[in-house]
């Protein structure tokens, strides 16, 4: 899926540092019915619980206990990655028996470096920063990578997104892969059941 579309205006925001924290998991919590997120790393990550209070020292969960929430109000999630998830999110993963029986859908590919989050086909951020403390901006100042992203509502950028995602996850993108034969381990249309002959 190569494309260069035209240029035209677009509503968008653009985030750094703990920008991204605040605007992606407001909108996390806030799903109804889709999260898809694309990432080349990916990690346990600790996030603030809200149900402390402002008072309260902040406490924090994995981003994982809220996943699952959102998994037993039926909202589909979906993670596409290129490495392996760190063992701390795989132990934090297989806490959660919702996330486990497929309420959190995964696909490694070892091509995917897009980073995104779709959410509700409403919301989409581009940018930079990986599924991770340092890169989404919940590790505190000075432990932050540097990252830059943007934010949009803009049905036809989400449209374009949405469909490379879809492209990548369901394998379309496979069969033509020079890695298939010397560096992919399962390609997705195999593991997906949609090998093309």
């Amino acid at each position: 899926m190569d494309f260069a579309l035209p240029a035209r205006p677009v509503r968008m925001s653009l985030i750094a540092g703990r920008g991204h924290y605040d605007r992606i998991f407001t909108a996390l919590r806030g799903a109804r019915t889709s999260v898809w997120i694309a990432t080349a790393n990916l990690k346990e990550l600790l996030i603030e619980d809200p149900r402390a209070g402002s008072r309260a020292p902040a406490r924090f969960h994995s981003v994982l206990e809220v996943m699952s929430t959102l998994a037993t109000r039926g909202v589909e999630l979906r993670i596409l990655h290129a490495g392996a998830p760190s063992g701390p999110f795989r132990a934090s993963f297989d806490r959660r028996p919702k996330l486990v029986r497929g309420g959190l859908e995964l696909r490694q590919c070892p091509r995917v470096h897009l980073k995104t989050v779709l959410i509700d086909g409403q919301f989409c951020y581009l940018g930079s920063a990986n599924w991770t403390g340092a890169g989404l901006g919940a590790k505190g100042e000075g432990r932050r990578n540097f990252e830059l992203g943007m934010i949009t509502d803009d049905e036809d950028v989400i449209d374009q997104v949405q469909a490379l995602y879809e492209h990548i996850w369901r394998g379309a993108a496979c069969r033509g892969c020079k890695l298939r034969d010397s560096g992919c381990e399962a390609p997705i249309d195999v593991v997906n059941g949609t090998a093309a002959r």
